[in-house]
């Protein structure tokens, strides 16, 4: 299947005012793109789509939480409105909470759910509605966390396994019908986002990102790759690993996730008083990043060789070289 080149395309882009929604839609401007932005916040909206256009970039806003199904169908219309539609839908709204799943309540499960598999699913519908005439990308932004669960993550991770089910069968079902829509399921490691402090907490404690954590601008690299080339899934960061321990040894992993997963998930400091979160409310205030105090990663050589496949060759095949002649030096 191909896709337009990014410079040619109208992207549909969820909880586009924070996070890696935010640097998508930064980047995707950069590259040229026209930009449809949808989140709970219009204050943000307003102040972003004003950034872009400033830039050049010809972008416009809907207002909708993705759990309001006609919150969506009303963004698509304004898509079609102003541009005559879309060539790439991103589903990347979210949220999540911190806390023992017989601690939290099932009002919060639901409505979390309601946000990130939902939400998605509304927003699937209506794109592969659109999409199955003329083709183009759906990108549904999963987690690492949609192949191994963690501990006090537990809903969350439960949603992005729903995700990853969901959208694996919507690609075989599609491409059963011949129809020219690609479907792209990313998986990030932890991001340093806001979403720490977005999430809703049950814990005493307040939270953060376990490490290795990555930029968010790996994420939306990764995304605006994926419109303009056919991709089936694509992890950023190097939490494949996680994956390929919990299938080969997954007792084992249970046991060290068990033992070292939840303190990772901590700081050593009091949960404020006064904490709020964006589980019912939105809070972004155009941040891509989060206070995460330790190390971020800002590029990941996994993804650089799967995005510059010639590139990364020729700079193996250099340090291999480079390598011999050191060796033969050392030899004389």
């Amino acid at each position: 299947m191909k896709l337009k080149p990014i410079s040619a395309q109208v992207l549909v882009i969820t909880g586009a005012t924070s996070g890696i929604g935010l640097a998508t839609a930064r980047l995707a401007a950069r590259k040229g793109a026209r930009l449809v932005l949808i989140a709970r916040n219009e204050t943000a909206l307003q102040a972003l789509t004003q950034e872009l256009n400033a830039s050049g970039t010809k972008a416009v806003f809907s207002v909708a939480d993705v759990a309001d199904e006609s919150a969506l169908e009303r963004a698509a219309q304004v898509a079609l409105e102003t541009f005559g539609g879309f060539d790439t839908w991103v589903n990347n709204a979210g949220s999540s909470m911190y806390g023992r799943i017989t601690e939290v309540s099932i009002a919060d499960q639901r409505r979390l759910f309601e946000t990130n598999f939902w939400g998605l699913v509304y927003g699937s519908r209506i794109a592969v509605n659109h999409l199955k005439t003329k083709g183009g990308a759906l990108i549904n932004v999963g987690s690492v966390l949609s192949e191994r669960a963690i501990s006090l993550q537990g809903t969350y991770s439960a949603s992005k396994h729903a995700v990853k089910g969901f959208t694996e069968a919507l690609r075989m079902e599609l491409e059963q019908d011949h129809l020219p829509v690609c479907v792209t399921l990313i998986k990030p490691s932890a991001i340093n986002t806001p979403f720490p402090e977005h999430a809703k907490n049950y814990l005493d404690r307040e939270v953060t990102l376990p490490p290795p954590v990555f930029a968010p601008d790996l994420v939306a690299e990764a995304i605006v790759h994926c419109a303009g080339q056919p991709v089936r899934d694509f992890t950023v960061g190097e939490g494949k690993m996680l994956s390929v321990m919990g299938q080969l040894a997954p007792r084992l992993t249970d046991k060290v996730m068990e033992k070292d997963m939840s303190g990772r998930q901590m700081k050593n400091e009091s949960k404020a008083r006064s904490r709020p979160d964006s589980l019912y409310a939105p809070q972004s205030a155009l941040q891509e990043r989060g206070n995460y105090q330790g190390h971020v990663f800002e590029n990941s050589l996994f993804q650089s060789a799967k995005l510059h496949p010639v590139a990364a060759g020729a700079l193996l095949l250099g340090g291999a070289l480079a390598f011999t002649a050191w060796l033969s030096a050392s030899k004389r």
